[in-house]
């Protein structure tokens, strides 16, 4: 397949926020109640097309439990991009945003675009977590945010289409060298756009 840019993303978040699910509802367009929980890593890709570009993303989804911590803090270095997810009817996996994301800026490229996700929202009724602390946390942050159901679908596709297009808006900023990066590798469409520009990689 033909694409400008393929982007490595990660998945991360306590467990059974819904990481798998996420996953499997954007790639696959389906929903699992029966999910097992991962063990280590899973991996998923798809191809989307952000401001006119073909995308094609391939998605690291981690395991939350703490035993295998040490396996996941190796795909961070190699990720240009990361779902933060928590569950909204558990407090708890909010509570545990701060652990993540130190981890994630510890261990991953500065450059990374995370955003924040609270996965669940067809379970708005039960909530815990309200819209109002999510996104001062959020802003507190410097992390978009938003709110999805791996159940349904509202805002799976939304989610990781934010991320592909913060992160070619960077690049066409000149915030992040294509080239340089772990977590993307150039494709023929943008070669060929910059060879016939005189630049190269």
């Amino acid at each position: 397949m033909s694409y400008s840019f393929l982007f490595k993303y990660i998945i991360i978040g306590d467990t059974a926020v819904g990481k798998s699910c996420l996953l499997l509802q954007f790639t696959d367009k389906r929903f699992r109640s029966d999910h097992d929980l991962t063990i280590g890593v899973e991996f998923g890709a798809k191809a989307i097309l952000v401001n006119g570009k073909a995308i094609h993303l391939q998605i690291w989804d981690t395991a939350g439990q703490e035993s295998f911590r040490s396996i996941t803090r190796a795909y961070y270095r190699g990720a240009v991009g990361a779902l933060l997810v928590f569950d909204m009817t558990r407090r708890s996996s909010f509570a545990s945003l701060h652990k993540w994301l130190e981890e994630t800026r510890n261990n991953g490229n500065p450059e990374m675009v995370i955003l924040l996700v609270a996965n669940k929202c067809d379970l708005d009724s039960e909530r815990t977590v309200t819209r109002e602390e999510a996104l001062e946390f959020a802003e507190a942050n410097q992390l978009q945010y938003i709110e999805t159901s791996a159940k349904t679908g509202v805002n799976v596709e939304e989610a990781f289409t934010i991320v592909g297009r913060e992160i070619v808006n960077r690049i066409d900023n000149g915030e992040i060298d294509p080239c340089q990066h772990f977590g993307i590798k150039v494709g023929q469409e943008f070669k060929k756009n910059s060879m016939s520009k005189g630049c190269s990689c």
